[in-house]
């Protein structure tokens, strides 16, 4: 038995890390958090300066039971959980929950898996950090009482399974009012002037500073430059640089994922956790931009190596967030000279991207030269410009330019390319010049990524946060990430070419989403709701204040308990304000208008199962209902809109003898037949799919259930054989069950079937888990 016990939080990072330590180490996992507060109400005893009562998880007792037996034989204990508040807290709980003593435990933190760091780790124990400790208690406790307070609220008052929280209430708040910024935006046109001209056989591309406001300005503009000369009046060089970014924080770190390999938060983080227990990157969560003097070193090898002296130039970053860890590191490689991280093909792409981001922040500034031409409009007084930019020495743009967030106004933005050489005087000839109408956008819908980088901004949440919230707003269905088709605008073009003007009307297809964050009716109206009656709790700038508060708890400065007191005692007075407020005087439903034909009122409002539109008032007998489809929202659907939805369910035609309906359901459009469902895809509407389109739906829908579907067995026919998207399961009523690699689904028997059945008591949870509607 090894004398020295260390627990770390992962198997993964357990493995690697007892490889380095060898045989007087024995590296175990307490596989994440051992403790937390439990269901109800008896967690926290707010009357005793909110002491809390911890209890082991049921999924952690066995974890646990086995911890004490090897605690029991070991001489010395390491807790090695990460270097975070959330690691602190695991390795105290651990002290607790194991009824560790002070002598014969250590607390040891690293930032990164590899043995230089683990030895380091060991040779410099420390205790625990109670004040990292508390900062994460006082995060958990104020987050349950926020959370276990607001939730009934919400059930009483709009509709019950809602839920509120610190984090995720300021996030879907963000997402809601840049939808309603966008519905009140109001494209205004204009006209931009665009040109071509050739010098010495070489085409180049010149603008218009100004753009024309109306389409007069711009028609009397071009036409006036039929019979002009163009000639250079003006060619300015000047030398310029660009910089690179600083190496990898968490946040940085998601939103250039997100933009170069189109991983969602999670997904990064996933990825990244897995790279890092592979000792493969440092630690992961970081705010930090610091590198340390080790990893510029090794930085600085790998450049001159591999690109040469000239490319090298060590940089020191430091975060412009208050509360960032300098002493922490950004996130990199822990060895700038390996290229090749993992088989797997995400891991290796993510990998690569650190890698030049780390890279590239040590490396020398690019060198420009950027050329303005004037261009002279003999019967005119404007100027046309041309800008071009050459590299004259490429710095770290050899391994990495940065992407942004930003989408440009104009489509067609003239770019900066290699100009053709050109004097001052010289004549120009004109190719052609194009007036072409363009719009301006409203602020885009967020991302992912682009959402982190706001509460990042706003100095809401921290590295660990980030990927959490945005998980949860989605999994709460207060927010839907999908891509949604533009539509078709009109606009207007002219053109002068070879002496001749004409004029032509275009469409373009505007509006269209890649994979954008939209709020759900249940989310306009909780936001509302959680603004009037709960200003605080959603306001950006409290919800920073509180975060600064836990960094001070953090750093010793302030009492957790004197925190969340200071919160609790105006925000429970404003619930118990809220529990007086009559439910029918809540702003939760909006009188559209009255029905044209028989004057009943028509309200849109939130349902048992979704949003909807009602004709008559709750009293009426004969009231109606109809969903609203995708995108359509209760505050500012019409009332044409609304009586189109009572169209629904339309009989389409009939196929086998059997009506063929289609509708709105609770999972979106669909179609019926014969007891069978069949969802529509986005581009077909459930008010214009024809009999042809929803009969090939049916069709296909068969085809691809015979497919899915392997055996059933005579004895019992619930117990199913079916193939999965992960591949062949067990379908047992509304449970699933993973069949073992060494079987093949066609070839098992009923007895065999039951075995692997009996030998999983619950249903595997994750990806073969039975997923909720």
């Amino acid at each position: 038995m090894s004398k020295n016990l260390v627990i770390v939080e992962s198997p993964a990072k357990a493995k690697t890390i007892e490889g380095y330590l060898g045989k007087d180490y024995k590296v175990v996992s307490s596989y994440g958090h051992v403790r937390d507060l439990p269901k109800g109400d008896k967690a926290i005893d707010k009357a005793n300066r909110f002491a809390p009562t911890y209890e082991v998880t049921p999924d952690k007792k066995e974890v646990i039971k086995n911890l004490k037996k090897l605690v029991k034989d070991a001489e010395m204990v390491y807790l090695a959980s990460d270097d975070d508040r959330e690691g602190e807290a695991i390795s105290w709980h651990l002290k607790e929950v194991l009824k560790l003593k002070d002598a014969e435990t250590k607390r040891i933190v690293f930032r990164e898996i590899t043995k230089n760091a683990i030895i380091k780790a060991i040779e410099n124990p420390r205790g625990i950090d109670y004040d990292l400790v508390n900062a994460q208690q006082a995060r958990r406790i104020l987050d349950r009482l926020v959370g276990f307070e607001l939730s009934p609220i919400l059930w009483k008052k709009i509709k019950t399974g809602l839920s509120a929280g610190r984090v995720q209430s300021v996030a879907v708040r963000l997402i809601v009012e840049r939808e309603r910024e966008i519905e009140k935006h109001q494209a205004k046109s204009s006209f931009r002037i665009t040109a071509q001209f050739s010098a010495d056989g070489k085409a180049f591309k010149a603008e218009l500073p100004k753009k024309f406001e109306t389409k007069e300005e711009a028609e009397e503009f071009l036409k006036g430059c039929l019979q002009a000369e163009f000639s250079v009046e003006n060619l300015e060089k000047k030398p310029a640089k660009k910089t690179p970014a600083p190496p990898f924080t968490t946040s940085t770190m998601q939103q250039e994922a997100s933009r170069k390999l189109y991983f969602s938060v999670a997904q990064t983080m996933s990825v990244a956790q897995k790279l890092y227990e592979a000792g493969k990157i440092t630690y992961m969560r970081t705010d930090s931009v610091n590198l340390s003097n080790d990893a510029m070193n090794s930085a600085e090898k790998e450049i001159k190596s591999s690109y040469g002296d000239e490319y090298h130039k060590p940089r020191k970053y430091t975060s412009k967030s208050d509360s960032a860890q300098e002493a922490h590191e950004a996130i990199r490689p822990t060895d700038f000279s390996v290229m090749e991280a993992s088989g797997d093909r995400n891991e290796q792409r993510l990998y690569e991207l650190i890698w030049k981001r780390a890279i590239a922040s040590q490396m020398s500034d690019a060198q420009l030269e950027k050329t303005t031409v004037t261009i002279a409009i003999s019967n005119q007084d404007q100027n046309l410009v041309a800008q071009g930019e050459i590299i004259k020495f490429d710095g770290f743009l050899k391994v990495y330019l940065e992407d942004t967030d930003d989408e440009n106004e104009e489509d067609d933005k003239v770019e900066r390319g290699l100009l053709p050489p050109i004097t001052v005087g010289q004549t120009l000839n004109l190719i052609e010049m194009k007036g072409r109408e363009s719009f301006t956008r409203s602020a885009p819908r967020y991302t992912e990524a682009s959402l982190v980088k706001k509460l990042e901004e706003l100095g809401i949440g921290r590295p660990s946060t980030y990927a959490p919230t945005i998980s949860t707003i989605q999994r709460r269905e207060y927010v839907v990430k999908e891509s949604r088709d533009g539509k078709e605008r009109d606009y207007t073009e002219m053109v002068i070419a070879d002496g001749e003007f004409k004029e032509e009307k275009k469409t373009e297809i505007t509006g269209a989403e890649k994979q954008k964050l939209f709020p759900t009716n249940v989310a306009m109206v909780v936001n509302d709701f959680l603004v009037e009656h709960f200003p605080n709790v959603i306001d950006f700038s409290f919800t920073a204040r509180v975060e600064k508060e836990f960094d001070d708890i953090a750093h010793g400065g302030k009492v957790w308990q004197d925190m969340i007191d200071d919160f609790y005692g105006k925000f429970h007075h404003r619930v118990e304000e809220t529990e007086q407020v009559a439910r029918q005087d809540l702003n939760t439903s909006r009188l559209i208008g009255t029905h044209p034909e028989n004057g009943k009122p028509v309200t849109a409002r939130l349902g048992k199962f979704g949003p909807l539109v009602q004709i008559g008032d709750n009293e009426d007998e004969d009231k109606k209902f109809a969903s609203l489809k995708k995108g359509q929202f209760i505050e500012n659907i019409t009332m044409d809109e609304a009586l189109e939805l009572f169209k629904l369910p339309r009989d389409v035609g009939m196929f086998e003898d059997k009506k063929v309906v289609a509708a709105i359901g609770r999972f979106g459009p669909y179609v019926r037949h014969d007891g069978n469902f069949v969802s529509l895809p986005k581009e077909l509407d459930p008010l214009s799919v024809t009999e042809e389109e929803a009969i090939q739906l049916i069709k296909d829908k068969r085809e691809a259930d015979a497919k899915k579907h392997i055996k059933t067995f005579d004895e019992n026919p619930d117990i199913q054989l079916l193939n999965g998207r992960w591949g062949p399961y067990i379908k047992f009523g509304k449970n699933n069950y993973k069949i073992p690699k060494d079987k093949v689904a066609e070839d098992l028997t009923y007895a065999e079937t039951i075995e692997i059945i009996e030998n999983q008591p619950e249903p595997k949870k994750g990806r073969f888990a039975r997923k909720k509607k």
